[in-house]
């Protein structure tokens, strides 16, 4: 097994060679960033869809509940108006 032996040295041309090749890897670098917003830009856009649909269906929902409530409250007033009106029936027939 070979052993690397640290250089204690570096000279100019390998100091250009590492520099030239750090400047080319961060050109990749941002390329790849770059593509990385033009992906989040598409990611933001379809958020904003399904906002828009959630939004649309929670207040179709909520209409729903109103209605409901609506009906739930008339129906409450429906069955208390029979059953007043049953009492007073029987209320009656007790006088006669």
């Amino acid at each position: 097994m070979a052993v690397m032996v640290p250089r204690e040295s570096w000279t100019d041309e390998r100091l250009d060679d590492l520099k030239e090749n750090m400047v080319d890897r961060f050109d990749r670098v941002d390329k790849r960033f770059d593509q990385v917003n033009t992906r989040f830009e598409q990611v933001d856009k379809r958020f904003e869809q399904v906002d828009k649909r959630m939004t649309e269906g929670f207040a179709r929902v909520d209409a729903d509940i109103r209605e409901l409530r609506r009906m739930m409250f008339q129906g409450f007033i429906a069955l208390v108006g029979v059953m007043v009106t049953g009492f007073l029936g029987l209320a009656g027939l007790q006088i006669f």
